[in-house]
């Protein structure tokens, strides 16, 4: 669905305001004006907006004339190369809170393959000097080839990805959907260039008798994107300073303004609306402040205001025209089930006194505004817990909404306007009845007078209603006010004993039947409720793990199946004031158990049946899990429909907290207590990964599951997404699962679990304790950024020490700073065969604390003494982590940072031959 403001902005042929072109025919320039009367605005599904267009006189240049293949079903856009096919639809309106400088593309290239040919290419340039490619993904599929990075100096250099052929009758459909190598290997890089070239070199392995009847894999190479994002500027000037003397200057709507480009210095421009300003800023008149509500829409009849047993109110509609904004359209996909969506949300209930839409996603980032969609003015806010949408009618003060009527929201004559805030700033407003009256504001009429004689109680006499009011006045003599009649009532004295007898009878009667069905219910729930915990049990195959107990002497003594009634004993009946906290995988309670020992009671989510016997094994396995660094797992309870987890109790919190909790934490974490910890953590990951009985992912490692205990010792804890690995495999396939910012790059593509994710992850937490920064952090601009790729990109233009957090800075040397870095670098390479083991990593930090022990207990020496590194090449391979080369990677200096890119980027970087 179009939304309003974009079609307004669309709609309207432009006329130059004669003010403005009179203070800038003054000043010797005339800006060039677009005249888009008669331009289309859409192929297909997909929709654009000026500077791009279809043609010359609908486009701002060559660079954004766009061409729509409208004999392709569905039609296809492409921008000016004629081979670049647009993805999405290009958004040049700014909302004040998101704008837009990217655009989602598709190419495919494919190559015919001959048998007496051995090397092929395949290159892309930028379609226009306006874009750079800043993010891709793309799948190559083909048989028996080594793919390589062209290099302009033709040095040699281990290919980036091979081809494998498949040794079974797969088709490249197949090959494309697994994309592991066999058939089909996936490639991703995100950094910014204009062009890049591919060779593919032939590794003549297979034999050509073996091809399948139903596979193309030996027949093509071909390349198709998965994901890719190019971003744009205006590059007619180098920056805004120069552009804006020019004539040309593409930021000519009112209240817009320029911004120069962030890539790099003098690389062009691009154009945004002014604070609290909407619109595409490259038209005359584009910005404006928010004017997308009409209210003129509650005229329309018979609009239908029900969806299944869900009541939508106006200004909220599910029928085109029935509703007063393009952002309140709520799409009633089942009517029988009660379906209602908005956008990607399932509305339960939309109450419009309180100015809330409640649904079943819950969300915990309160008071954060909340962008529906990309036309999306930032008109609803997150309320928490609650699982609900605060929202607001319209982006603007009461005051600028009441000066224009024709868009005024509360249209009722007995309405008010409120002003919405949120912790994050000024949202809104929305409208609410006046004292007296209730209804529907936002309708003509639609606040109706409350009568409040109708409610109990109101007066204790006679009640006498007024618009919006109400009085009272005593009940007149031999009356009394009756408060069941809700009226004054006669009194007749002669029946006021036998009323009383009548009424003391009655009233033993309903009391005796009433206790009878009180007992009668409460024993009949009783045992509802027994055989209920019988029947969880037998289902959650509580006999399989007695058994799997029994038959482990050493898990006997330590596991424990604990009974419902244990554990709603030691939480108070599973109190809400008991709760600790609430994760991706479920609630956790703390409970004290009879002998007062003190726990942490987990309680998952559904799980389905299917994974019953899984987890019964996983508890078998995890009760036998006995490390220092691990939290402690007592027990189960699996009398409920969920089975319940008892974990020892860990008093002081997670790393996270300690790291990010502000003001609120007292303590601060000094960086040899940060070392200790960050050790004994990565001793715990190693553990599961090749010390226990069978191997175990985390999946899930992150500051938060590392608790600390009263000794503030880690203790590595959520073991919800884990999965056990059978001794013959290396990794097991899943559904993608994990927290973003600690996500596994690799792990998200090809959906391949091992111990590399985990690996990548606890770099990331070793990069918190460095930096002291959050895994999802918010740049200046105000756009979210992934810390590992904001650490790796600034560790190339400026040295380590002026990007690891001050109190880091303060209290570390600078070797062991570089050496920290140089081991985050490594965990968090995208391909999971260039990070080193959890083994490697604990050895590391082990032999790093080492060195600092050492360095701090030895005598004062000399100069040569001090300048002595902490971590050299020759004592790493002494440890056999010859794998980790300390002795390069840890040389930040400025002269030298440019080095520290891994070969990957190099490569990369040194075939593009572009800036960044």
């Amino acid at each position: 669905m179009f939304p309003l403001l974009l079609r307004a902005l669309l709609g309207i042929q432009l006329v130059a305001f004669s003010g403005v072109l009179a203070s800038q025919e003054s000043n010797g320039t005339v800006p060039f004006v677009p005249n888009l009367a008669g331009c289309k605005t859409s192929c297909g599904d997909l929709t654009f907006s000026y500077p791009f267009g279809i043609g010359s006189r609908c486009s701002r240049g060559h660079d954004f004339e766009l061409t729509c293949n409208e004999s392709a079903q569905p039609p296809r856009l492409f921008l000016p190369d004629g081979f670049t096919q647009v993805a999405y639809n290009i958004v040049t309106v700014d909302t004040g809170y998101y704008a837009e400088d990217e655009i989602a593309i598709n190419f495919l290239s494919t190559i015919p393959v001959s048998n007496d040919v051995n090397t092929y290419n395949m290159s892309w340039s930028s379609p226009g000097d306006s874009f750079a490619l800043s993010y891709i993904s793309m799948n190559v599929t083909g048989c028996d080839f080594d793919i390589y990075f062209i290099d302009r100096v033709a040095n040699i250099t281990p290919p980036i990805c091979t081809l494998k052929c498949p040794t079974s009758d797969i088709t490249d459909m197949e090959a494309r959907q697994n994309c592991n190598g066999t058939g089909c290997c996936n490639i991703i890089w995100d950094i910014s260039v204009r062009a890049f070239s591919l060779k593919f070199v032939s590794r003549r392995e297979s034999n050509p008798k073996a091809k399948y009847n139903q596979s193309s894999l030996w027949d093509y190479i071909d390349v198709t994107t998965v994901d890719a994002d190019l971003s744009w500027n205006i590059v007619e000037q180098p920056n805004c300073a120069s552009a804006k003397d020019n004539k040309n200057f593409a930021c000519v709507g009112n209240n817009s303004q320029c911004m120069d480009s962030e890539e790099l210095p003098d690389s062009g421009y691009s154009c945004k609306c002014n604070s609290g300003y909407v619109g595409n800023p490259y038209l005359y008149s584009g910005c404006s402040r928010d004017r997308g509500y009409n209210p003129a829409a509650q005229e329309k009849a018979n609009c239908s205001r029900v969806c299944g047993n869900i009541s939508v109110p106006f200004p909220f509609g599910i029928e085109e025209g029935c509703f007063a904004r393009e952002q309140f359209y709520l799409n009633c996909t089942n009517v029988t089930a009660s379906t209602l969506q908005l956008y990607y949300q399932h509305v339960t209930e939309i109450d419009i006194d309180e100015g809330l839409i409640k649904y079943t996603i819950p969300d915990d980032e309160e008071g954060s505004v909340s962008h529906m969609s990309e036309d999306d003015p930032g008109i609803f806010v997150r309320s928490g817990a609650s699982i609900s949408l605060k929202w607001v009618v319209a982006n603007l003060t009461c005051r600028e909404a009441q000066a224009n009527m024709s868009g005024y929201a509360c249209v009722s004559a007995n309405s008010n306007c409120i002003p919405i805030n949120s912790t994050y700033g000024y949202v809104g407003y929305r409208c609410n009845c006046s004292y007296g009256f209730e209804g529907n504001p936002y309708l003509q009429s639609g606040c109706k007078d409350v009568d409040e004689c109708k409610q109990p109680n109101t007066c204790r006499g006679m009640c006498h209603n007024t618009v919006g009011s109400f009085y009272c006045t005593p009940c007149p003599q031999k009356t009394v006010y009756d408060p069941i009649k809700l009226q004054c009532s006669s009194v007749k004295e002669q029946n006021a004993l036998l009323g009383v007898i009548i009424g003391l009878s009655s009233g033993s009667t309903v009391l005796f039947l009433t206790f009878c069905g009180i007992y009668l219910t409460r024993r009949w729930k009783r045992n509802i409720q027994k055989r209920l915990r019988k029947m969880y049990f037998r289902r959650n195959q509580g006999l399989l793990l007695e058994q799997l107990i029994l038959s482990d002497e050493s898990a006997s003594e330590k596991t424990k199946i604990f009974s419902l009634e244990e554990l709603e004993k030691a939480t108070n009946n599973f109190d809400s004031t008991r709760i600790l906290g609430r994760g991706g995988h479920g609630m956790v309670y703390k409970g004290i158990l009879s002998d007062q020992r003190v726990v942490a009671i987990k309680r998952s989510k559904i799980i389905e049946e299917g994974e019953i016997n899984q987890f019964i094994n996983e508890v078998a396995i995890l009760s036998q899990i006995n490390h220092r660094n691990i939290v402690k797992l007592f027990g189960c309870c699996l009398e409920t429909e969920v089975p319940l987890l008892v974990y020892d109790f860990i008093p002081n919190g997670s790393l996270y907290e300690f790291l990010h909790g502000g003001s609120s934490n007292e303590l601060v974490l000094s960086w040899d207590a940060s070392l200790r910890i960050a050790a004994e953590a990565a001793g715990a990951l190693c553990y599961l990964h090749s010390a226990a009985s069978v191997s175990v992912f985390h999946r899930d490692v992150k500051s938060s599951n590392i608790l600390l205990d009263s000794n503030y010792t880690a203790k590595v804890s959520d073991f919800g997404a884990s999965r056990l690995v059978p001794i013959d495999q290396t990794h097991v396939v899943t559904n993608v699962q994990g927290t973003f910012g600690y996500l596994d790059p690799e792990y998200y593509h090809t959906g391949q679990l091992n111990e590399k994710s985990d690996v990548y992850s606890f770099g990331v937490v070793l990069l918190e304790l460095l930096v002291r920064k959050e895994p999802i952090l918010t740049s200046e601009s105000g756009s979210k950024q992934n810390l590992s790729n904001f650490f790796l990109w600034e560790m190339k233009i400026r040295p380590i020490t002026e990007i690891v957090a001050p109190q880091v800075l303060e209290e570390a040397s600078e070797e062991e700073i570089n050496c920290v870095a140089s081991l985050v670098e490594m965990c968090v390479r995208l391909q999971g065969d260039q990070r080193p083991t959890m083994k490697q990593v604990e050895m590391a930090l082990q032999f790093l604390r080492t060195k600092q022990a050492e360095s701090n207990q030895a005598p004062a020496g000399g100069k040569d003494e001090e300048k002595q590194p902490l971590l050299m090449k020759s004592d790493i391979n002494s440890y056999q982590l010859s794998a980790i080369d300390f002795g390069e990677k840890s040389k930040f200096s400025s002269s030298q940072r440019s080095k520290n890119i891994y070969s990957f980027e190099q490569e990369f970087l040194s075939t593009a031959g572009l800036s960044r």
